[in-house]
C-alpha cells in the first residue's frame, strides 16, 4: 500500500537522521549525552519497555486510572503509554478523519471498478489528491483548499461505485485487508513514537550539557577561585551526620543536598560526600565551591582517583549510580490481565565499595540524586538497626520469588519483599562484619558463570537482593514516597506527608518529558540566580 510504504520510507529517513545526530553526540563525553539512569527491562536488555514477567504474582491493586489499555500497552511501551495518554493533545481533525474514511473505502473499491473507465479515473484522481494532502496534514486547518472541495464529489463517486453489481464478499475481504494494513501502520507509528520518546528520556537536554561544559571550563579558568575540600579533624565524630550521594549529575545532586540542608535544624552537623567520575568531577567541584549550603560541609570525591588497595580490579574500573528496572508481572489465574508497571531502584555496582571508600566511617545515609528531602532526617541517626546492615523502605508489591528467574540458583527467602534505594541507612561496621563486598563479588561471579556472560547492569538487581537477603531493616513506608518519575496518580496529600520524595522512573524532573505536577517540589530547591544557569537557559 502506498500510504504504508511512504510512511516506512519516511521513518527510515528519520531513523538515519536520528542516528546521525547520535553519532555527532558520540564525540561528546558519554556521561554528558546520556542520562545517569539505566532503566532497563531484564528480559532482553534492549528497551526500557521490555518487562520482567512472572506468572505467580497475585494482584494487590488495580491499574491506575491514567492507563488506557485500548490505545497503548504498558507491558510493551512502559512509561511512554502513560505519558502519551496524559499529554495527548485535543485537536480539531473532524474533516481529516472524514477524508481518511473516504480514502479507506475508495482504496477498496478502486481495483474492482476498472471496467468503468470514467468512474475509475475520477476515483484514482481523488485518491492521489487525498494521499498527497493527508501526507502532511494532521488537523483541519492544514487541509489544502482544493481538497476541501472534493469531499462531496468523493462521496458521490463512492456511492456510484457501491451501486454497481460488485461481489460483496470481495469488497469485504478488501476492506479487511486494508484494515489490517492500517493497523500495522498504526503499530509502526506507535513504535516510532515510543522510540523517539526513549531518545528524549535518555538524552541530556542541550541546556544541561551547556551548563556542565561551562562549569568545567570555569574550573580550569586561571582567574577562578576554587575552594579546597573541607577538612574535618574527626570525621567519625558521633555528632556528624554523614550522607553519601553517588551521582553524575551536578544539578540533581545539588537539589538533593540543598533540600536536605534546608529542612535540617542543625546544618553544621551535616557532612556530604558526593562521589562522581572524572568526567563530572570538575563541574561538581566548581559548582559546590561557589555555592554554600548553610553550615553543611561537602566533599567531592573522584571515584577514578580513589585508592582502593584491597579491592579486586574488576570492581573498581567502572563507576555506577543506582540502577532502575521496570518490572511487570502477570496473574497466573488471568494471564491476559496487565498490571501497572513498577519501577525498582537498587544499588549500582559502585555502592558495594562503600566500606572501602569510607574506611573510617561507622554509619552513613545513602541518598540517590533523584530525591528531594522535605523534612529533618536527624531522627534517622537514632534508629537501632538491630544487627542489620541496610535500612530501606520495603516494597512488597514485588517479592523475591517473583524475581526467581533472575536470582540464579542462590538461596533466599521467597517471601522477602524487594526494597528500594532513594534513602538507605547503612551500618558500615556490620557491613565489614558480614563481608558484604566479598559476598557481592562472589554472587556476581556465580551469576556470570551461570549465564556464560557478565550482564553488568542487569546483575545489579540480583546482587542487591541476594547480598542483603535477611540483612534489611525495614523503614517506615511513610518516610519515602516513590514513583514521582512515572506515576501520575500521586496525591498532594501523600506528597506533603512524605519525608523524602523519590523521582524514580523515566520522567526525571530535570529532563523532558516530565510530570509537571511534581516538578515544582523539586525546582523549589534549585539554586536561583546562577549566571551559568542563566547563560545556558537552565530552568
Amino acid at each position: 500500500m502506498k500510504g504504508i510504504g511512504g510512511a516506512r520510507r519516511k521513518w527510515k529517513k528519520e531513523l538515519m537522521v536520528t542516528f546521525s545526530v547520535l553519532g555527532i553526540f558520540s564525540m561528546i563525553p558519554f556521561a554528558f549525552v546520556f542520562s545517569t539512569r539505566n532503566v532497563l527491562g531484564v528480559v532482553s536488555l534492549q528497551w526500557p519497555w521490555d518487562p520482567i514477567s512472572e506468572p505467580e504474582y497475585k494482584p494487590t491493586k488495580e491499574k491506575p486510572s491514567y492507563y488506557n489499555g485500548k490505545s497503548c500497552h504498558d507491558s510493551k511501551y512502559g512509561s511512554f503509554c502513560f505519558w502519551s495518554v496524559v499529554n495527548r493533545l485535543e485537536k480539531n481533525d473532524t474533516i481529516v478523519k472524514k477524508l481518511k474514511d473516504q480514502l479507506f473505502i475508495a482504496r477498496a473499491y478502486h481495483p474492482i471498478i476498472r471496467s468503468e473507465q470514467a468512474l475509475s479515473k475520477q476515483m484514482r484522481h481523488h485518491i492521489l489528491e487525498y494521499e498527497r494532502a493527508l501526507g502532511e496534514t494532521t488537523v483541519d486547518a492544514e487541509i489544502p483548499p482544493n481538497v476541501m472541495g472534493h469531499i462531496e464529489e468523493m462521496d458521490r463517486i463512492i456511492e456510484k461505485a457501491k451501486s454497481l453489481n460488485i461481489n460483496g464478499n470481495y469488497i469485504g475481504d478488501k476492506l479487511k485487508q486494508n484494515l489490517y494494513m492500517l493497523e500495522d501502520e498504526a503499530d509502526f507509528h506507535m513504535e516510532q513514537s515510543a522510540f523517539l520518546y526513549q531518545i528524549s528520556v535518555l538524552s541530556v537536554p542541550k541546556s544541561m550539557h551547556c551548563f556542565l561544559m561551562r562549569l568545567t571550563e570555569e574550573y580550569f579558568n586561571p582567574s577562578s577561585v576554587i575552594l579546597d575540600n573541607p577538612i574535618v579533624e574527626n570525621t567519625d565524630s558521633s555528632v556528624l551526620q554523614h550522607y553519601v550521594i553517588f551521582s553524575k549529575n551536578v544539578i540533581a545532586s545539588s537539589v538533593t543536598v540543598n533540600s536536605t540542608v534546608t529542612n535540617t535544624k542543625e546544618s553544621r552537623n551535616l557532612f556530604f560526600y558526593i562521589v562522581t567520575d572524572s568526567q563530572n568531577y570538575y563541574s561538581m567541584k566548581f559548582w559546590f565551591s561557589i555555592n554554600s549550603y548553610k553550615e553543611a560541609s561537602i566533599l567531592i570525591l573522584n571515584f577514578d582517583d580513589l585508592n582502593l588497595e584491597n579491592v579486586h580490579p574488576s570492581m573498581s574500573h567502572h563507576f555506577s549510580v543506582s540502577e532502575e528496572f521496570r518490572v511487570q508481572v502477570h496473574n497466573i489465574e488471568q494471564p491476559s490481565l496487565e498490571l501497572a508497571a513498577e519501577y525498582l531502584s537498587v544499588f549500582g555496582h559502585t555502592h558495594f565499595l562503600l566500606a572501602d571508600i569510607f574506611r573510617n566511617l561507622k554509619k552513613v545515609i545513602l541518598l540517590d540524586d533523584d530525591v528531594v528531602v522535605q523534612k529533618d532526617l536527624s531522627s534517622l541517626w537514632e534508629i537501632d538497626l538491630e544487627g542489620k546492615v541496610n535500612a530501606a523502605v520495603p516494597f512488597c508489591n514485588i517479592k523475591l520469588n517473583h524475581l526467581k528467574r533472575y536470582l540464579g540458583r542462590n538461596s533466599y527467602k521467597n517471601e522477602s519483599c524487594s526494597w528500594m534505594t532513594g534513602l538507605n541507612i547503612v551500618d558500615l561496621e556490620k557491613w565489614r562484619e558480614h563481608e558484604i563486598t566479598n559476598q557481592y563479588r562472589k554472587i556476581l561471579q556465580e551469576l556470570a558463570s551461570e549465564k556464560k556472560q557478565e550482564l553488568y547492569v542487569a546483575d545489579a538487581v540480583a546482587t542487591s537482593y541476594l547480598v542483603f537477603d535477611d540483612l534489611i531493616y525495614p523503614l517506615d513506608e511513610s518516610l519515602v514516597l516513590s514513583g514521582l518519575g512515572m506515576n501520575y496518580n500521586i496525591s498532594e496529600t501523600d506528597i506533603s506527608k512524605a519525608h523524602v520524595l523519590h523521582y524514580n522512573g523515566n520522567m526525571k524532573p530535570w529532563l523532558q518529558p516530565v510530570i509537571y505536577e511534581y516538578k515544582e517540589h523539586w525546582i523549589k530547591y534549585l539554586t536561583k540566580d546562577s549566571k551559568f544557569m542563566a547563560e545556558c537557559n537552565v530552568k
